[in-house]
């Protein structure tokens, strides 16, 4: 028999010892706070059997403060490339076992390496993020591996979709690399990002804090929209990331992955015809029009509890990939807000980057009034969504199903916005404002003079609804294309769908626009 080659020998533990991370007490450490390591978050991840790591070998190269003593294979963080539903993806894990999966020059190197892979490849990047933030011993080399990082982030926004996973803590500067990508998915008492920890903020401004209350996934996701969907635990957001990926094209010039439909396009749900209320002051809910349109099970909500009067989802019709994006009724009547501007404007930007066309549902009374709006920059956020949908130009399809009021009509995806094909329900409403309000500004001297002033205001605000405030008023004047049934909506979207997959629209030459901020 012949005797083994020591080389293979040496290989073979080598390999053993970067499978290790930090060791065996670190990785027991790990699992004991319920914690994934970065190897197995990965084999999750990815299809079995199809990762294929790059430079495990990698060791960090400095000396200071004497951390050269204690070296450890791949330096705190895995890469490489893999598969997800047959489709190459490529990724980086960050290992807490290694110096808590702080960064250091060598780990930004790996970083860097798979991001610039990915984009010569044109498919996906997704970050799998745990880690204490800059290695302090290497100073500002550290710091300049984050900003190498940054930069890629920034130059690939929009040609390749990045995806951050967060499984742990990311802190510091660390935090704005995952707000630079398209999605952020966290885990609820696992995850967090802040700026600076409770106890610097202890110690500067006397505020006691705990991380999950600074910046957990519920902070992210509720209150300042950083994060876009969020998971009980760890095989859960890998499972979501394995979903949420295949809503997109592996880059800029490709198309959506199609997924034959098992759902009928050409199904038509009679519900529809009812669920709009007679009295246009009671509500209904949105998601209950959009599940009922959409092929069954294919909803993903984008933010779904940041700026609830808006929704932004990904859902497929007809088996391709769409993005939807309405006001919710019963939450603040549909009205848009500051927060509802921001999250609506993202969202039609990322669908536009990536070819995923924009079907819209309209119903708002308009913008919310207010003196906090106002001088919260209601205008300079509301004209987000105005410029979003202007520049976009993936086909646009519009049904507006209710209220449709001054500014809120014109910035929802209007048909002279470029929106391609705009529908109406019977129910629809189209306005400057409601009939209410029209009635008290043009009719405020004929009502005060009247014998019985609330019988002619009455009589006047029917009389205005029934000549201006209903679709077919603006269908005469060409603003809609067509009214229809809503049990229609599904077909009709399909069809129209169908009939602008192969849209050219070209933008004037620019370096790029400079959209309100």
């Amino acid at each position: 028999m012949t005797p083994e080659d020591p080389r293979i020998i040496a290989l073979r533990q080598y390999r053993e010892q970067a499978r290790l991370g930090g060791g065996a007490e670190r990785i027991a450490t790990q699992h004991a706070k319920g914690k994934l390591t970065a190897r197995e978050r990965l084999d999750v991840l990815l299809d079995p059997g199809t990762f294929n790591e790059l430079e495990p070998f990698i060791t960090h190269t400095g000396d200071e403060m004497g951390i050269a003593s204690e070296k450890f294979l791949g330096d705190g963080v895995i890469t490489g490339y893999g598969q997800i539903d047959g489709r190459t993806v490529y990724v980086y894990a960050q290992d807490f076992t290694v110096y808590g999966g702080t960064l250091s020059e060598m780990q930004s190197h790996k970083i860097c390496r798979v991001m610039d892979l990915a984009l010569r490849n044109g498919v996906p990047i997704i970050g799998l993020i745990d880690s204490g933030g800059a290695r302090i011993q290497e100073g500002v080399k550290s710091l300049g591996g984050y900003a190498e990082i940054f930069r890629r982030n920034a130059l690939y926004s929009g040609v390749i979709p990045q995806i951050s996973v967060m499984l742990g803590p990311c802190a510091g500067g660390a935090a704005y690399s995952p707000a630079l990508t398209d999605l952020i998915i966290m885990v609820r008492k696992h995850s967090f990002m802040f700026l600076t920890g409770p106890e610097v903020i202890k110690a500067v401004t006397g505020e006691v804090i705990d991380s999950e209350s600074l910046g957990g996934a519920d902070v992210h996701m509720d209150l300042t929209g950083t994060a876009h969907l969020a998971a009980e635990d760890e095989q859960e957001a890998l499972a979501l990331t394995r979903r949420v990926i295949g809503y997109f094209p592996s880059n800029n010039v490709e198309n959506p992955p199609f997924q034959p439909p098992v759902d009928d396009p050409l199904r038509m749900d009679l519900e529809l015809n009812h669920i709009v209320p007679l009295d246009a002051s009671q509500p209904y809910s949105m998601h209950d029009v959009i599940e009922r349109v959409v092929d069954q099970g294919s909803l993903i909500e984008i933010q779904p509890t940041f700026a609830r009067n808006a929704i932004t989802a990904l859902a497929r019709m007809g088996g391709h990939t769409v993005g939807i994006v309405c006001q919710e009724p019963s939450v603040m009547a549909g009205v848009i807000d500051i927060d509802a501007s921001d999250k609506m404007a993202r969202f039609v930007r990322l669908c536009d980057c990536f070819n995923i066309p924009l079907v819209t549902f309209v119903d708002s009374p308009g913008f919310l009034p207010g003196v906090g709006q106002e001088h919260g920059g209601i205008i300079r956020h509301g004209a987000k969504v105005l410029y979003a949908y202007s520049e976009a130009t993936v086909p646009k399809v519009t049904v507006i199903t209710r209220k449709a009021y001054g500014g809120a009509y014109v910035v929802m995806s209007s048909k002279y916005l470029g929106t391609d094909v705009t529908y109406a329900w019977p129910s629809a409403e189209i306005a400057v404002m409601g009939a209410e309000g029209a009635v008290n500004i043009l009719f405020k001297k004929q009502i005060s003079s009247a014998d019985d002033p609330v019988a002619e205001r009455q009589r006047l605000v029917d009389d205005y609804r029934q000549r201006f405030n209903n679709p077919y008023f603006a269908a005469r004047a060409g603003y809609v294309d067509d009214i229809i049934e809503p049990c229609e909506t599904r077909p009709k979207i399909i069809a129209s769908l169908g009939a602008l997959r192969d849209k050219f629209s070209s933008a004037p030459p620019r370096k790029h626009g400079n959209i309100p901020m």
